[in-house]
C-alpha cells in the first residue's frame, strides 16, 4: 500500500540513553506553500538532535514532512512549528532545525530554530592538536 502525507510522527527507543550523541537528518526536498501567492516554497531542510530516551523514526517523518506540502505558511511559522512537534514526539536533550529556503523575488530566507532541555549541558568540544 502506496504511504500518505501524516502528522503523525513515530519514535523508537534511543538504543544508547547515556551517551551524548547526534544524529544529523538532511532532507532536500522540504515544500510548503506561500500563504500570500499559493506558489511552492522549496526549501532543504537539516535536523540536528542529541536523544533523551526517544529517536524520530525516518519513514514518519518523511510522510511528516510531506504533509506540508499543500499547506501555506510563512518561512518562520513553518519552520518553529515543525521543531515543536519535533520536540513534542521526542523530548530531546537538544534540536536545531535549519530551514534553507530557494530564491523567491531574488531573496534567500534562511530559519534556524533551537530546543534544549533545561537540565541539559553540552559536552565541552575535544580540541585536537
Amino acid at each position: 500500500m502506496p504511504s500518505a502525507p501524516s502528522k503523525s510522527l513515530e519514535t523508537f527507543p534511543n538504543p544508547q540513553p547515556e551517551r551524548d550523541y547526534t544524529i544529523r537528518i538532511r532532507v532536500p526536498e522540504f515544500t510548503c506553500l506561500c500563504p500570500k501567492t499559493g506558489q511552492p516554497d522549496f526549501a532543504e531542510l537539516t535536523l540536528e538532535y542529541v536523544p533523551e530516551q526517544h529517536c524520530v523514526e525516518l519513514k514518519s517523518l518523511k510522510t511528516y514532512v510531506w504533509s506540508y506540502r499543500d499547506e501555506g505558511g510563512f518561512h518562520e511559522a513553518v519552520t518553529n512549528r515543525i521543531l515543536g512537534d519535533l520536540v513534542e514526539a521526542t523530548a530531546p536533550r537538544f534540536m536545531r532545525l535549519t530551514a534553507e529556503f530557494n530564491v523567491r523575488g531574488g531573496i534567500y530566507t534562511t530559519v534556524v530554530v533551537e530546543h534544549r532541555a533545561a537540565d541539559w549541558q553540552p559536552p565541552q568540544p575535544v580540541m585536537l592538536p
